[in-house]
């Protein structure tokens, strides 16, 4: 009989990753797709509406990973960045928000192991180890609290070096691509369209028509497979301006892009705009 994922991760609780993996995958990692994940506001960590009711499903939908290795748009360093320690904290980077809020907490253990594998493989660029001034961002836990809520995958968070060109991201992407074969889940979480001075503070809010059309645009791109205009073109329209006003919430789709490869299967978890400027599209590539 064929295992229902969310009743198994339920089911394991506080079990360590090895009996997870014993359970599951007898030993064998499974090769991973890779995913990116639309954020919006960080309301979402707490909220039960169609975009987290979509994300509760997709633990269902994929191989359960011996890890996590997440670019979120929220840590942005100069190089490349990786959380090394064993228990990163949950950071609540963000204010004027409600207290229980404040309040959740995430306690995932890191993956010194991972952080190793990856500085061994990857030579150029230097990838450099954080010990001690991250965590885990809302960019990351906002997500990963709906989709894996007992918090016993170990996560590693990769940095967006905001000193690089967009070609950078892509291009490490394809470098980490490799550990999708060793049961490594990697995400990238940020927002296609991410327009703050342009939204509306209600959920349900009329689109801005440029939101819509770059959200379109950057679906049938990637439906071509056309990665290099997502790299070099994305901003070369007004729309596409608008819908980067600054680039951080745009850079992990191209790690997405560029470790899942043109080859897999494309699956549109959750098409949808809130607040009238963000974009929460999210995907797979398998």
């Amino acid at each position: 009989m064929p295992i229902n994922r969310r009743k198994f991760i339920t089911l394991l609780g506080g079990a360590s990753l090895a009996s997870t993996l014993a359970l599951e995958l007898k030993g064998k990692a499974m090769k991973q797709p890779v995913l990116f994940l639309g954020h919006g506001s960080p309301m979402n960590a707490i909220a039960e509406n169609n975009f987290t009711k979509k994300l509760n499903k997709l633990a269902q939908e994929i191989p359960i990973p011996k890890a996590i290795l997440i670019i979120s748009a929220h840590w942005e360093t100069k190089g490349s960045w990786l959380t090394g320690m064993e228990k990163p904290k949950t950071i609540h980077d963000f204010y004027g928000f409600p207290k229980s809020l404040y309040e959740v907490q995430y306690p995932a253990p890191g993956s010194p192991e991972l952080v190793s594998k990856i500085q061994r493989e990857i030579k150029t660029p230097s990838i450099h180890n954080d010990q001690n001034q991250w965590g885990l961002d809302h960019g990351t836990w906002s997500v990963l609290r709906h989709i894996y809520p007992n918090a016993n995958i170990p996560i590693v968070q990769l940095s967006i070096d905001k000193t690089k060109p967009f070609e950078y991201h892509y291009e490490l992407g394809q470098q980490i691509s490799f550990l999708r074969e060793q049961g490594v889940l990697i995400m990238g979480s940020g927002n296609i369209v991410h327009n703050l001075k342009k939204i509306s503070w209600q959920e349900d809010a009329p689109i801005h028509g440029w939101a819509l059309e770059f959200d379109q645009w950057v679906k049938k791109r990637a439906q071509e497979r056309d990665f290099e205009s997502l790299v070099k073109k994305a901003t070369n329209t007004k729309a596409g301006q608008l819908s980067i006003p600054t680039p951080e919430h745009y850079l992990p789709l191209l790690y997405v892009l560029g470790a899942g490869g043109k080859d897999g299967d494309l699956i549109f978890d959750i098409e949808e705009i809130q607040n009238a400027s963000i974009a929460m599209r999210s995907f797979r590539l398998t």
